[in-house]
């Protein structure tokens, strides 16, 4: 009995050293995703017409998804939308890498598609995201074998669509790291340049 009881013991110890170094990773490893997600939100400039038409447009399409959730075809037809969006997202950014000029005070646009991505495609893929989550549930009630079908590609999809955040995360940290990179280079060509 004693023995099973040390064993047990160990056991509790092993579990409760895991479950520490799996929480001080996790405190530790968000530290500097928020750290970067506050860099790539200070770079930029929120005031620029453009971007509150961009940030309005979204907003504007999350009221029309939630009012529009009971008509079925009117959804498809968002969700469609939504991913043609992201679809044409890198054509969109050649595009508006152009003609930056033109509607911006800096070009936002870099060729990897950072700044479109989180801030064009992510807002539609969250939209397409609750299109699919509403879609299924509501089907869910009424037809049992095909909402089941419905809610395991509803699942696929919001896996996939978790992982494009997660890139899209990556990316954020990429740009905040590339632009201080920039900034750093500029401070050291004006430095060169006052001596």
């Amino acid at each position: 009995m004693d023995d099973l009881r040390s064993a047990l013991d160990q056991h509790m110890d092993q579990m409760a050293d895991l479950v520490q170094k799996l929480s001080s990773e996790l405190r530790s490893g968000l530290r500097p995703a928020y750290d970067n997600f506050i860099g790539f939100f200070h770079a930029i400039d929120w005031r620029e017409p453009w971007l509150m038409g961009l940030l309005g447009f979204h907003f504007l399409l999350l009221i029309v998804t939630i009012i529009s959730r009971k008509h079925t075809n009117f959804q498809m037809f968002l969700f469609l939308l939504a991913l043609s969006g992201v679809y044409f997202a890198e054509r969109l950014n050649k595009v508006l890498s152009e003609n930056w000029r033109t509607f911006a005070s800096q070009n936002y646009f870099d060729p990897h598609g950072l700044f479109l991505s989180v801030l064009w495609s992510g807002p539609l893929l969250v939209i397409a995201m609750i299109i699919l989550v509403s879609l299924c549930t509501r089907n869910l009630i009424f037809f049992h074998f095909w909402s089941l079908l419905c809610f395991i590609f509803c699942q696929v999809c919001c896996l996939f669509l978790i992982l494009q955040v997660n890139t899209l995360l990556s990316l954020c940290y990429l740009i905040v790291k590339w632009k201080r990179a920039e900034l750093r280079h500029r401070a050291r060509v004006s430095h060169k340049k006052e001596d």
